[in-house]
């Protein structure tokens, strides 16, 4: 009985915090309209709805392959390449897409007055990126 109890409450815990976490990408995703936003940038209106469809299979079979414990038998050298390229497209994109939509940085870099700074300041949360997921990948990861 007890059992029953602690299992029922990992359930709802883990629908909870899908939930909590699935509501706040769509509303990141809406409110900031990352995606026409993307596609404007990328000069690639056309293929918006291609966007849209990357984002929801990505997660969909990310899901899945989380829940289903599913395996990449790859060499170890083209997994860490080829997933850390595309993660970095990824990231990369959406932090591009993001800060040109709430234009993050000049008002940050006014406000703190290092609009001089603003090229240093640029390659600093790019090498800090960088080296901080190399950092992980090198360091725990292995």
């Amino acid at each position: 009985m007890i059992r029953a109890v602690e299992n029922l409450f990992i359930a709802v815990l883990g629908v909870a915090g899908g939930l909590a976490v699935g509501s706040g990408l769509v509303a990141l995703l809406i409110v900031f309209d990352l995606v026409p936003r993307l596609a404007q940038l990328s000069r690639a209106f056309r293929l918006s709805i291609w966007f849209e469809t990357a984002i929801v299979c990505g997660s969909l079979y990310w899901t899945f392959a989380d829940f289903m414990d599913w395996k990449l038998r790859l060499p170890s050298a083209f997994a860490l390449a080829g997933s850390g390229l595309l993660d970095g497209m990824f990231v990369g994109m959406l932090a591009a897409a993001l800060t040109e939509v709430i234009n993050v940085l000049p008002i940050l870099a006014k406000r703190l007055g290092l609009s001089a700074y603003m090229f240093g300041l640029v390659m600093a949360m790019v090498l800090g990126k960088t080296v901080g997921s190399l950092f992980d990948w090198l360091v725990f990861q292995w």
